[in-house]
C-alpha cells in the first residue's frame, strides 16, 4: 500500500509517501481499497502541529474516505465482500488501503459516486451538526455563512436553503457569482468589506439568527456583533491562528489575544448564545455519526444536497493539494484519489 505520513510539522513539502505491506483486517474489520479521500483543513491543522488532540508526528492524516471492500476479518460480514462504502477514519485516510471497524463503515448508495461519498462525510456531518443539530435553524432565518464557498461552507449553505433560510455568505469577489447561482442571498467580499456591518445592512439592522464561524480570532467578535437578538453562534475552528503555511507562534499569539471571552452575563443580556463543533470530538459516539450521516443520505436521495467537488489530486501530489486548499482555490471538495 502507498500512504502520506506528517514526519514532522512544516508547510506542504514535508508530507512523504511511503510504501508498506497490504495490511489485513483485523476479526471485526473490513479492508478498503480506496477510490477517493477528503482532504480537511483539519489536516492542514495537523500538517503544521497546531491541530489538538493528535497523537505525536509523524502520523498519517486523513479523516473520510470511499472505495469498495476487498477484504474482511473472519468475525465480520462476508456479505461486505465487494461493496462500495464510505468511511470515517480519524486518522490514517491518507492511504490506498485501509482497514477499519465494522462500524465505521456504511455502504455507499447506488448511483453515488466514489468523489461524491469521501465529499460528503466530514464537511456535511459539521454543517449538519452546526446548521440543524445545535444550530436549530428554522425556515425564514438568516444564517451567515464564513468561506461559503468551502467544503463545510457549500454544505452549510445547502442545509440552509434546503430549510428555507435565508443565506449569507462572505467569500472572495470571483465566488460571489456562482454562490449566487446555488441560492446565496447575498455576499460579502470578507476582504475589503466589515461584514458585521454588512450584515445589519442586509438584514435592515436585526442581524443574523445564525453565525458559523471557522475563523476564530479578531474575526469571531465581528461575528458575535453580527447576531440578531437569539441569534446563536456556531465556531468550528480557527483559521486565522494560520494564514501562512508555517506554524507562526506570534501569529497564534495574536489569534489568542483577540479571541473574545463570552461571560455567561452578557449572553443572558444580551439573548445570544455561543457554542463549539469539533467532529474530532465524537469518535466515541458513532451511533450518533451515522444517525446524522443516514439523514443526510436521505437528503442525498431526495435530491436536496449535492457534495461539490471542485478537484481531485493523485496520491502523490498530496502537497500540491495542501497549497490548493491554502491559498482558498477551491469551491468545494478537494480530494486525493490513489
Amino acid at each position: 500500500m502507498r500512504q502520506v505520513w506528517i514526519p514532522k510539522a512544516g508547510p506542504p513539502e514535508v508530507l512523504e509517501l511511503r510504501e508498506a505491506r497490504d495490511p489485513l483486517p483485523g476479526p471485526r474489520e473490513l479492508r478498503i481499497r480506496v477510490e477517493a479521500i477528503g482532504v480537511n483543513f483539519t489536516d492542514v491543522l495537523a500538517r503544521m502541529g497546531l491541530q489538538p488532540g493528535l497523537p505525536k508526528l509523524p502520523i498519517v492524516p486523513g479523516l473520510e474516505l470511499a472505495g469498495r471492500i476487498d477484504s474482511v476479518g473472519n468475525e465480520a460480514g462476508t456479505d461486505w465482500l465487494g461493496r462500495d462504502v464510505v468511511a470515517l477514519t480519524r486518522l490514517g485516510g491518507y492511504s490506498d488501503v485501509v482497514c477499519l471497524p465494522e462500524h465505521q463503515i456504511l455502504a455507499r448508495p447506488s448511483g453515488m459516486s466514489a468523489r461524491e461519498g469521501a465529499g460528503l462525510l466530514v464537511n456535511y456531518l459539521t454543517a449538519y451538526q452546526l446548521v440543524e443539530v445545535m444550530g436549530g435553524l428554522r425556515a425564514g432565518q438568516t444564517v451567515l455563512v464564513h468561506n461559503a464557498g468551502g467544503g463545510v461552507g457549500l454544505a452549510a449553505v445547502q442545509l440552509a436553503i434546503r430549510i428555507g433560510a435565508r443565506v449569507i455568505g462572505t467569500a472572495t469577489q470571483h465566488k460571489h457569482e456562482f454562490l449566487k447561482s446555488i441560492g446565496v442571498d447575498a455576499c460579502i467580499d470578507y476582504t475589503v468589506e466589515k461584514f458585521a456591518a454588512r450584515v445589519y445592512e442586509i438584514t435592515e439592522g436585526r442581524g443574523a439568527d445564525l453565525v458559523l464561524d471557522p475563523l476564530g480570532g479578531w474575526a469571531l467578535r465581528q461575528s458575535y456583533a453580527a447576531l440578531a437578538a437569539s441569534g446563536r453562534l456556531g465556531v468550528y475552528g480557527a483559521s486565522s491562528a494560520a494564514p501562512g503555511k508555517r506554524r507562526s507562534r506570534l501569529r497564534q499569539l495574536w489569534s489568542w489575544l483577540g479571541t473574545p471571552r463570552f461571560r455567561p452575563a452578557r449572553l443572558a443580556r444580551e439573548n445570544r448564545g455561543v457554542f463549539g463543533v469539533n467532529l474530532g470530538g465524537l469518535w466515541n459516539e458513532f451511533d450518533r455519526l451515522s444517525s446524522w450521516l443516514e439523514e443526510l443520505l436521505a437528503y442525498h436521495a431526495r435530491g436536496q444536497i449535492h457534495p461539490l467537488v471542485d478537484c481531485a489530486f493523485p496520491l502523490d501530489q498530496a502537497a500540491q493539494a495542501h497549497h490548493y486548499l491554502q491559498d482558498r482555490k477551491n469551491l468545494g471538495k478537494v480530494l486525493l484519489e490513489p
